[in-house]
C-alpha cells in the first residue's frame, strides 16, 4: 500500500460569504489519496469488469431500486462506492489515517443520498428560508419599496439550496457546478439587495447600473469556470471577494444606522454569526459515524439564520412602507 500523502482539506471555502447560504466547497475533486491508492484503482477495475457488462450489467438493472435508477446511480458507481470502504477498511487495518476520495471524504450512503447528514440540513435551510417568506408575505403589503427585491432575493435563496440538496444527493458534473453557481448567486443578489436599500432607493438609475455590472460579472464567471476552466482556486478567490464586499457594505451600513433604525442588529449578528459559522470548515475531520462531518455542521448551524435575517427584512419593509405612506399624506 502506498504511504499516504496530506489529504487535500476542503477548506474555508466561503468563509461564512452568504446571507442565507453556505455553500458546498470540496477542495480539489480531481484526485485524492484514497482514488490514488493502486488497491482502490485495482478493485473498481476488477469489479467493473465482472459485474458491469453482458447479462451481469441487465441484472444490475434489474434488482437496483427506482430511487437509485432515478438519481443516476450507475454500475461503476456501485463498484467505487463498494471499493472505497475496502480502501477504508484497509487503512484502518493498517494504522492510517482515513483517506479522502475524489476529493472528499467517505460518507456511508443512505438510499440515494451520497452525503445524507449536509442533504438533509439543505432541505432544513430550504424549509426555513420557505417559511419565512411566507411570513414576510403575510407581514409586509406589496406596495413596500423592498418588497420586490426581498421576494427576488429568497426566490434566490431557495434555488440555491435546492441545488445545494440535490448536489449532496448526488455528486455529478452538472450538480457540482449548479451548486457552485447558485451559491454564488445568493451572494451577488445579497449585494444587490444592499444596494437598493442603501443607494437604490433615492437614485433608482444607480442600483439598476450596478445590478446589470453584477449581472455581467456573474455571465463572465460562469462562462469561464465552463468553458474555459473550472479553477477551484480562482472561484474560491472570486467568491471571497464578493463575500467581504458583501459583509463590509452590509455590516458599514448597519453600524451607520444603528441609531435610526434599532432593529438592524438583527441584520449585523446574522453577518457576524455566518462569518462564525464558517470556521467549522476548518475542522476538516473524517465524519462522525461516517455520516456528520465539518460541512454538514456548517450547514445545520446555517439552519436558524433565515429567522432572524427575514425578521430584519420585515421590519425594514415595514419602516420603509410607514415612511412612503406618511410621504404621500404629506404630499
Amino acid at each position: 500500500m502506498a504511504e499516504p500523502r496530506p489529504r487535500p482539506r476542503r477548506g474555508l471555502c466561503w468563509l461564512g460569504l452568504a446571507l442565507t447560504l453556505g455553500a458546498s466547497c470540496p477542495g480539489m475533486a480531481g484526485a485524492s489519496q484514497g482514488d490514488r491508492e493502486p488497491y482502490y484503482r485495482d478493485c473498481v477495475s476488477g469489479c467493473v469488469s465482472a459485474n458491469c457488462t453482458g447479462p451481469r450489467l441487465r441484472a444490475f438493472h434489474t434488482r437496483q431500486p427506482v430511487y437509485m435508477r432515478l438519481t443516476g446511480w450507475t454500475c461503476e458507481d456501485d463498484c467505487r462506492y463498494d471499493c472505497m470502504w475496502a480502501t477504508v477498511g484497509l487503512y484502518i487495518t493498517e494504522g492510517y489515517r482515513v483517506p479522502q476520495f475524489h476529493g472528499k471524504w467517505p460518507f456511508h450512503r443512505f438510499l440515494c443520498f451520497q452525503e445524507p447528514a449536509s442533504a438533509f440540513a439543505s432541505v432544513l435551510n430550504g424549509l426555513a428560508s420557505l417559511v419565512m417568506l411566507s411570513r414576510y408575505r403575510s407581514a409586509v403589503p406589496a406596495t413596500s419599496p423592498m418588497y420586490r427585491t426581498c421576494n427576488s432575493f429568497a426566490m434566490v435563496t431557495l434555488n440555491a439550496w435546492f441545488w445545494s440538496t440535490v448536489f449532496h444527493t448526488r455528486d455529478t458534473f452538472l450538480t457540482e457546478k449548479m451548486d457552485y453557481f447558485c451559491a454564488s448567486a445568493v451572494v451577488l443578489y445579497s449585494i444587490y439587495l444592499c444596494c437598493v436599500r442603501t443607494l437604490g432607493l433615492n437614485h433608482q438609475l444607480i442600483a439598476s447600473l450596478f445590478g446589470a455590472l453584477l449581472v455581467f460579472l456573474f455571465a463572465g464567471h460562469v462562462w469561464y469556470l465552463t468553458y474555459v476552466r473550472f479553477d477551484y482556486g480562482y472561484n474560491m478567490a472570486a467568491n471571497t471577494l464578493i463575500g467581504v464586499v458583501n459583509l463590509l457594505w452590509w455590516l458599514g451600513w448597519c453600524l451607520w444606522q444603528r441609531r435610526v433604525l434599532p432593529y438592524v442588529w438583527k441584520c449585523m449578528i446574522v453577518v457576524t454569526m455566518l462569518h462564525g459559522f464558517a470556521l467549522l470548515e476548518l475542522l476538516d475531520f473524517p465524519p462522525l459515524l461516517w455520516v456528520l462531518d465539518a460541512h454538514a455542521l456548517w450547514h445545520f448551524s446555517t439552519i436558524p439564520v433565515p429567522f432572524l435575517f427575514y425578521s430584519f427584512l420585515v421590519d425594514d419593509s415595514l419602516h420603509l412602507f410607514k415612511l412612503k405612506t406618511e410621504f404621500g399624506k404629506a404630499e
